[in-house]
């Protein structure tokens, strides 16, 4: 049977710290989360793998390495409200929620939404809403933080819109191994964005690059 609390530090101390995570809150949170509730029964034994763990038909949880890399960009304050797009089973929520004040977690895909309800049911400061993950969630918005879970071949514009002023957005933008890691800066009427590393992730529903006309 696997140790999942020996699994959970490996990964912390061997896939997470030397990825370059020096955030004490982050680190915390890593260690605290069980990643085998977030992840299909017949899965649990891959729960601290860093892969792209599959969690439904086209959709994936993020590798523990980026997406703890994704959150240290991302400067996640204590008082910081975040909405999470493409949450699927909740992992990333309940990471934040340990971190953050408030965690408005968007899921589409309905089996996967009720997976994140059940998930989170003891966090208090997570609310699991449900739409199109492209759309984001003006009910809440703005938003100190957003964090996309997943990539997209496009600049989230209508994510972007929703962040309030000096908020911050963090994704993966690229549909292949070429792709980045961005943080995007919210200060007045303007977005800014830069890369922040190399990483590479499954393209979220929705935010898939239209395919070019040819004659």
């Amino acid at each position: 049977m696997t140790d999942f609390a020996a699994a959970r530090r490996n990964m912390v101390d061997g896939t997470i710290r030397t990825a370059d995570v020096t955030d004490l809150r982050l680190l915390w949170a890593f260690q605290e989360v069980p990643r085998e509730r977030f992840v299909p029964a017949a899965s649990a034994a891959l729960a601290y793998v860093d892969f792209d763990l599959p969690v439904a038909p086209g959709r994936t949880l993020f590798k523990t390495r980026v997406l703890a890399k994704l959150l240290q960009a991302a400067g996640v304050a204590a008082t910081d409200r975040v909405l999470v797009v493409g949450c699927a089973t909740g992992y990333g929520a309940a990471i934040l929620a340990r971190i953050a004040a408030k965690v408005v977690a968007l899921e589409e895909n309905a089996e996967l939404a009720r997976s994140a309800r059940e998930a989170l049911a003891d966090r208090s400061n997570v609310e699991v809403v449900s739409g199109p993950l492209k759309s984001g969630w003006t009910a809440a918005a703005p938003y100190d933080l957003i964090v996309v879970e997943g990539a997209t071949e496009v600049v989230p514009d209508a994510l972007l819109g929703q962040l309030s002023d000096g908020g911050r957005l963090v994704c993966v933008q690229g549909g292949d191994q070429a792709a980045k890691a961005m943080l995007y800066l919210r200060t007045g009427g303007e977005v800014s964005g830069r890369a922040v590393f190399d990483a590479a992730a499954p393209v979220l529903p929705g935010f898939a690059k239209a395919p070019a006309f040819a004659f």
